[in-house]
C-alpha cells in the first residue's frame, strides 16, 4: 500500500502533460487557474503531483487549456525513429 507522502504515477502522469500543455500554450499558472475556477496554488500543486485531484477539477482544467481530458491522462507518444536503410 501507498503511503500518503509517495505520487502514484498516475498523478505524475497528469502532471507531467498539465505543465507540458501548459507551456507549449504560453500559459501561466495563474491563467490556467483563473479560466478553470480553482485557486493558483491548488494548480501548482497539481503540476508537482501532490495531488489527487477529482475527475471534475480534471475536467475543468482540460477545459482551461483547451485540450480533452484523456490528452492529460495519457503518456504521449514519443517520435517515431527513421528506419535505416
Amino acid at each position: 500500500m501507498q503511503n500518503q507522502t509517495q505520487k502514484s504515477g498516475a498523478q505524475l502522469l497528469f502532471a507531467s502533460n498539465m505543465r507540458r500543455i501548459r507551456l507549449e500554450k504560453n500559459l501561466t499558472q495563474e491563467l490556467v487557474a483563473e479560466a478553470a475556477g480553482l485557486h493558483t496554488n491548488y494548480i501548482s500543486s497539481v503540476e508537482r503531483g501532490q495531488r489527487n485531484i477529482s475527475i471534475s477539477n480534471i475536467e475543468r482544467i482540460a477545459c482551461a487549456l483547451g485540450v480533452t481530458m484523456p490528452e492529460l491522462l495519457t503518456a504521449p507518444e514519443k517520435p517515431s525513429k527513421p528506419v535505416k536503410k
